[in-house]
């Protein structure tokens, strides 16, 4: 089992910051990428920044600039600094890893984990 426990989302006004967590654990062998996807009312759910095991990053065009996500390797723990946030930056928020598990370890079979993922209000 992989188990990924998400915190910090809230309400923030505009122009404010948040920064979520994500920690992983369970039967991990090894993580080959950790990220954020978010999911507004009425929409679907999008990349919003990714990180791979060498540090490559990625981001969604909306977010370049005012999101920083970063890892913790040792602690299988993502983070997502979010600046400068924008109404339209309201959104479910949910991590992700794409790991393999310890019983995948010989043929290095790697799946999609999700998060339960946490609330971003970005309102005055």
């Amino acid at each position: 089992q992989v188990q990924l426990v998400e915190s910090g989302g809230g309400l923030v006004q505009p122009g404010g910051s948040l920064r979520l967590s994500c920690a992983a654990s369970g039967s991990i062998f090894s993580i080959n990428a950790m990220g954020w996807y978010r999911q507004a009312p009425g929409k679907q759910r999008e990349l919003v920044a990714v990180i791979t095991s060498d540090g490559t990053t990625n981001y969604a065009d909306s977010v370049k600039g005012r999101f920083t996500i970063a890892r913790v390797s040792a602690r299988n723990t993502v983070y997502l600094q979010m600046n400068s946030l924008k109404p339209e930056d309201t959104a479910v928020y949910y991590c992700n890893i794409n790991a393999v598990r310890r019983s995948d370890w010989y043929n290095r079979n790697a799946g999609n984990y999700w998060g339960q993922g946490t609330q971003v209000t970005v309102s005055s």
